[in-house]
């Protein structure tokens, strides 16, 4: 019986590691991430995670401080965040 599973990296997925904070308040992949082959598919999974909606937030609070959406679309989006939010608690 052959099972085909794949090994990845500790590193897999891990928003903080594959994604995190840059100094100027922008995220970006660092250079250690840039040879390995999992690279796209890591930063997929770390954005289906809890921590990628967080992401989003952050994106939707730096498009109304930049005048690009105005407050009722950032409500919305926020809500819209926030529950898919709680509902990843939830499951």
């Amino acid at each position: 019986m052959t099972v085909n599973q794949k090994k990845f990296p500790p590193c897999y997925g891990d928003l903080e590691t594959v994604f995190p904070m840059g100094a100027e308040g922008l995220r970006q992949s660092p250079e250690s991430c840039m040879p390995c082959c999992y690279k796209t598919e890591c930063l997929r999974k770390a954005m289906t995670e809890r921590g990628g909606i967080t992401v989003r937030e952050e994106i939707v609070d730096r498009a109304y401080a930049s005048g690009m959406v105005g407050f009722f679309e950032r409500w919305s989006r926020k809500k819209a965040l926030s529950a898919r939010k709680q509902k990843k608690d939830a499951s």
